[in-house]
Parts: C-alpha cells; structure tokens; sequence
C-alpha cells in the first residue's frame, strides 16, 4: 500500500537540530567519544525551588486538567513578571500556556495567518520557523539579513526585499543561531515598519534573559501598548530556568487573541502539563532566589561566549563568526572549506563528527548553507576539546577566500 499523506505536511521536514542531537547521543551510546555542540538546551539541572514544586504538586493530586489557556495563578505571575520588566500594564488574560514555546509559535502562526497569507522570517532563522508557516498553510519569505549586523533585518532591507503583501514578520532576538540582538531603536523601526502595512509582528524572545550586555535583551513589549497590541510575544521556562523537558511555554497577545489561541489549544493538546506549571509557577514567583539562579546562569554563559570567541580567534583566525550578543550559540562560515568531496554545510558537519567525533549543525537548516552553529551549553573543558578538535579537522584544507 503506498502512504499518500496530506499536503498539509508537503513541505514538512524533521527538526534538524534534534535530528542531529540524536545521532549524537547515538554514536555515544556506541561507545564512540562525541563532543556535542549541538545541543540547543541548557546543560543545568532544573532549579531546586521549581524541581521541587513539581513534584509536590504531584504529592498533592494537582495532577488533573487545568484551564486550556493554564492555571490562572501562573497567568496572572508571567503577566507580572512581563510588565514589571517591560513597565507596561499587563493582562493575565493576555497569556496562554503552552507545552513549550514551540507550541505557542504554533498558535500563533495558525491563528494569524492562513492560505494564501506570506510571512517574513528572517534569515538565518531557528529551525521550525518555517515548517509552523507551511502548517498553517502560509508561505514563508525569506529576507536575508545583513552579516555586518549580525545578521539582523532593518526597514531599508525589507524594503528592498519582495515582501508586499505580507501579513506578518517573525522576530527572533536574541537570535538562534545568531547569537545576534536587536537593541530597542532596532525593534521600534521595524515595528513602525510593519504597522505602517498592517503587519503582525510575532517576538519570540526565549533567550532574551541570556545576555551579556544586561539583565535582559530588549523586546516588543518595551516599545509600549500600541504596538503590543499588533504583537504576540513569545517567551518560556525553558532556556531561562534550564527547564526543556519540562515543556512549559507561553504566549502574550492582546486578550482577545489569546482566546482565539487558547480555542486553538483546547482541541489540541488541551492544557500544559500540570505539575510542570507548577513548577514554572514557582520559578515565575517573586521569591529573590529564582534571579539568584538566573544570574548564575547568565555568568557562565558569558564566560563560556568569551572562551568561545577567545579560542576561535585563536586557533581559527582566517574563519568569520557573529560575536553572540546572547543566547548560547556561534554562527561561524565554512564555505571556504568546501571541496569536490565537501561541498555544503552538510557535508562538512557530517565529516567533522566522522573525523573529529564534534557534532555541529549545518547551516542549510537556518537557511544559510556557507554556516555551521555550534552551541556552548556545555563545560568549558568540553568546549575546549571540541574547538580544538574543529581546528585540527580544518586546517588540513586552507583557507581560500569565501566564495
């Protein structure tokens, strides 16, 4: 019998990142000795105060469905914790809970826009931006941004690029892969840009607590009401509180949105899970402790950006990167490297593990086949050993310019 699916995932790919995290934990599992820089998740333990209270709320029977949108209490927390740190007025109403933030960039995505509609996604770009575009049966519109930026888009760009017509831009800051930040008077022209055509604009800020230039990075909800309300914000325990596996999610939208969003939900996956919120509850709580946790993780992830920049001018001098802003990752070009039998990004992650036991992700997968990313959320020691490994690899081929 020949499988006929949908075209509902015609142009649906498995998640590269995770494919690749998988063949890494695979070749491990076989004995081989793998460095893993391709881990997008925090290598943390959970917090004690939110591990804990996860397991109460399971010792206490709070094991049953919440409201679609979450419990209310959490709500009304996220909401808190977004205005005190933004300085607008925020409303419970306005979060739904999510099982992590992919989930909410899904609602999003198939609330806003439709068949027919075209969304930009800048590029490079994280991995399921993309395919949650094609689910909701929109087309994606790649602008290029420009690599003396980071990377990062600006209205002349966009201007210059075919996105007419769109109905909505998805920004992502700080950046995966990039590592690149759009500093507030970056954010209010794009803003002002999109809401001169009417556009959406969907922030997903899930790094924006780890940056080295702050306490937090900016985000959509600075730029006050008015533009909040052409907005959704996307946010999660995961990267902040080293909470991945827990699966706890949000977004922030105007309240009306956030109902149609929360419809979308209660026929899917119904509420997040229970005693995860819990947990994200009281890592959202007011308690000093939580930041207490934050900034020990947002120390050793700059120390760790620092080593990564340091040991790459070091070892690898002839190889451009972006100088990460935030987030954990190291956008670095290898187009230079390519041969007759090396030709793309893939080909070169796929000889770097082979060769040096160092799994990396292609940049074909954030839309920029002259890439590689690599993550630091790992040990300095590990770090170390897999970036002298990249260099002992790369420096069989010499440098030749970029093509």
């Amino acid at each position: 019998m020949t499988l006929r699916l949908s075209d509902n995932v015609r142009e649906l790919r498995p998640s590269a990142t995770l494919a690749v995290a998988a063949r890494a934990r695979e070749l491990a599992a076989a004995g081989a000795d793998i460095v893993d820089l391709s881990a997008g998740e925090p290598d943390f333990d959970t917090p004690a105060f939110a591990a804990d209270a996860g397991v109460q709320a399971i010792r206490d029977g709070k094991t049953r469905y919440t409201a679609a949108a979450g419990l209310p209490e959490l709500r009304r927390a996220i909401a808190r914790e977004l205005g005190r740190a933004s300085g607008i007025e925020t409303d419970p109403a306005g979060v739904v809970v999510t099982a992590g933030a992919k989930q909410a960039l899904f609602n999003a995505m198939f609330v806003l826009f439709g068949e027919g509609d075209r969304v930009i996604v800048p590029a490079p770009y994280w991995t399921s931006y993309p395919a949650l575009a094609h689910l909701a049966r929109a087309e994606p519109v790649f602008v290029h941004g420009d690599p003396a930026l980071g990377f990062k888009v600006t209205p002349r760009i966009l201007d210059d690029a075919d996105v007419g017509g769109c109905a909505g831009i998805v920004l992502n800051s700080p950046s995966n892969p990039t590592g690149a930040v759009y500093d507030e008077r970056e954010l209010r022209a794009i803003a002002e840009w999109a809401a001169a055509r009417g556009m959406w604009l969907i922030g997903d800020q899930i790094y924006n607590r780890l940056y080295y230039e702050g306490a937090r990075a900016p985000g959509l909800l600075d730029l006050g009401p008015e533009i909040a309300a052409r907005a959704v914000v996307i946010d999660g325990a995961s990267k902040l509180f080293a909470m991945t596996g827990w699966r706890i999610g949000f977004s922030y939208s105007s309240a009306p949105l956030a109902s149609a969003m929360a419809s979308v939900q209660s026929h899917m996956t119904s509420n997040a899970t229970t005693p995860s919120q819990y947990a994200a509850l009281a890592a959202y709580s007011e308690d000093p402790a939580t930041r207490d946790e934050v900034r020990v993780m947002q120390h050793a992830f700059r120390a760790r950006r620092d080593l990564v920049v340091r040991l790459f001018r070091d070892l690898l001098p002839g190889v451009d990167f972006v100088e990460p802003a935030g987030a954990f990752y190291l956008f670095f070009r290898v187009d230079s490297f390519y041969d007759d039998t090396m030709r793309d990004s893939v080909a070169l992650c796929a000889r770097l593990l082979d060769d040096a036991g160092v799994a990396l992700v292609p940049g074909e997968a954030f839309g920029d086949d002259r890439y590689v990313r690599m993550s630091y959320a790992t040990s300095e020691a590990a770090i170390e050993d897999g970036i002298g490994r990249i260099a002992r690899v790369l420096d069989r081929s010499s440098v030749v310019g970029s093509r």
